[in-house]
This record gives C-alpha cells, sequence and structure tokens, in this order.
C-alpha cells in the first residue's frame, strides 16, 4: 500500500479537500470517499504525514458501521477497490483499503458528539462553570471521571481552519427540528453505548467520541468516519487513573507533544520529528488491532 497526502483523481470531479479525506462526485447519486494520511490538530494540517493513519480509520468505520448496521443504516455502497467502476482502475494502488463508494446524503448541520467522561474541553468548561456544554454536573468531580449516563452534546460544524461550537439540545433542535434533534440525539447515545461496550470488552474506554449523520431519501443514516481514533478518545483501560489525563491510542498523543513546543496554534505547524511520527501511527496501528482482530 501507498502513503497518500493527497489524490489527484481526474477521472471525476473533486467536490472537496477536508482536513483527512478528498471526496469527488461520482454521479448524482454517488461520492467516492478517500481517507488520506493527512494529520490534523487544533484544526491545523500538519506538514507531514502518518503513515497509513488513512488505511485504518477507513477500515476502522467499516468494522463499526457494519457492527451498527441494526441501530442505523448507513450510506456505503461499496468498499472493494476491485468493485469499483472501472474509470478508477488507473489509481487502485493508492484506494486501496482507504476509499469507500457511498450514497450521497444531505448532512445535517451539527456535529454530534456524546461523553462518557470528563476531559479535554468539557473538563475545562466544568472547571469553569461548574456544568458541561449547559449540563448541570454533580460537584467535585475529577479530570477523566466517568459521566453516568452519557452526554449528548451537539457542536457547530465549522469551515475548514475554524472551531466548532458547542450548543444546546435546544439550538440543535432550532437548527434541524424537534423530532430530527430527538432521533439524532437517541441514536447518537445508542451507538456510543453499543461501541463502548463492546470497546470495555477488549480493554479500551471510550472515553468520548463525534458522529455525523446525513439524510437520504427522507431517512436519518450514518455517515463519515465511526469511532476512529481521529473522532473518539481511546484510553487502555488498564492504565485508567481518574484525576488525570490519560494515555491514548489517538490523536491526543500528538496534541500533548504540539502543546509542549513553542507555537501559537495556527498554520504552519511545527515539523514532527520522526519519532513522533512512528509513535503515533503505532497508537493508531494498536487500537484498530484491538477492537478489530
Amino acid at each position: 500500500m501507498k502513503v497518500v497526502v493527497k489524490t489527484d483523481i481526474s477521472a471525476y470531479p473533486l467536490l472537496s479537500r477536508g482536513k483527512v479525506r478528498d471526496i469527488y462526485n461520482v454521479d448524482e447519486k454517488t461520492l467516492l470517499i478517500v481517507t488520506t494520511d493527512r494529520m490534523s490538530a487544533f484544526d491545523v494540517i500538519m506538514n507531514e504525514p502518518i503513515p497509513y493513519k488513512g488505511v485504518i480509520l477507513n477500515q476502522i468505520t467499516l468494522f463499526w458501521m457494519e457492527k451498527f448496521r441494526h441501530i442505523i443504516p448507513n450510506h456505503l455502497v461499496e468498499s472493494d477497490v476491485n468493485r469499483f467502476p472501472a474509470e478508477l482502475a488507473p489509481w487502485k494502488d493508492e484506494l486501496e483499503g482507504r476509499s469507500v463508494l457511498v450514497r450521497k446524503a444531505s448532512p445535517l448541520p451539527v456535529e454530534c458528539i456524546v461523553r462518557g467522561y470528563i476531559t479535554g474541553s468539557g473538563w475545562k468548561d466544568y472547571q469553569a462553570t461548574g456544568s458541561l456544554c449547559g449540563y448541570a454536573l454533580p460537584a467535585n468531580l475529577r479530570e477523566s471521571d466517568k459521566l453516568e449516563p452519557a452526554i449528548f452534546t451537539p457542536s457547530t460544524k465549522a469551515e475548514l481552519g475554524q472551531h466548532d461550537e458547542n450548543i444546546s439540545v435546544a439550538q440543535a433542535a432550532q437548527l434541524m427540528g424537534e423530532d430530527l434533534a430527538r432521533k439524532v440525539e437517541e441514536t447518537s447515545l445508542a451507538i456510543y453505548e453499543a461501541g463502548r461496550a463492546y470497546a470495555a470488552g477488549r480493554g479500551i474506554i471510550v472515553a468520548d467520541t463525534k458522529f455525523e449523520f446525513g439524510m437520504i431519501d427522507g431517512k436519518l443514516h450514518l455517515i463519515d468516519e465511526v469511532l476512529t481514533p481521529d473522532s473518539s478518545r481511546f484510553w487502555p483501560a488498564d492504565q485508567y487513573k481518574p484525576g488525570q489525563g490519560q494515555p491514548s491510542f489517538d490523536k491526543q498523543y500528538l496534541r500533548d507533544w504540539l502543546k509542549k513546543q513553542p507555537w501559537n496554534m495556527q498554520p504552519p505547524p511545527p515539523p514532527l520529528p520522526e519519532e513522533i511520527i512512528t509513535a503515533t501511527a503505532n497508537k493508531y496501528k494498536e487500537a484498530y488491532e484491538i477492537l478489530t482482530k
């Protein structure tokens, strides 16, 4: 397999090039999504790729989408490059393992975040206000404490290079209607709980995660990536200690290194040393193997 930083597939028009994914218009009903090895942190794309990260993200998403098919349909059409349109044959090597054909969906206007533990921006919010995204929480919680039950905290979708903003469930309902907002909340929590229970059996704590949904033929579908090290915090259960930050199998390792650098979190990012690239790649690979093998 090739390390892929950027694709240039002339067979179809490029619709968007995001922080990680390149998306092409195949026909009026179908998209080609290619998950590259680009790495972003703090909404800034690093100069160096994390080798094969895109393959891992794609394969983990395929694994979860199949596992959650009984809870919600998804947008997948095909993941085997051997069954892709003949027009894509010249790019087979770079598409292998990291690309999918999906049905076009109308994405919802919110990111669907579920928090099962108090960490990251949620911990900062709690320290400042005693609440989390508008939810009143018990006093004296420690960093990384478990939240019972897990809570749904939607956010806006920011443009590339901008930051998402947390919004209330009521604000989410204003954006997409009360009935749909309620269904999205229920579905997000159901998927999270199913994923959390499965991962716990493999020794991984899913601290929080972010889902994307879209409408296809008037019906809610799961789209984009699902419970990956890019969209979630994965903690090794055997090292879990409330009251502090946790070691992780996700991009938090890279974030922690970046926070120690003389960098203002704006482009350009600092160069990544080889040992940081290798360690980050190994964490993604370990998460994939633990979850799916």
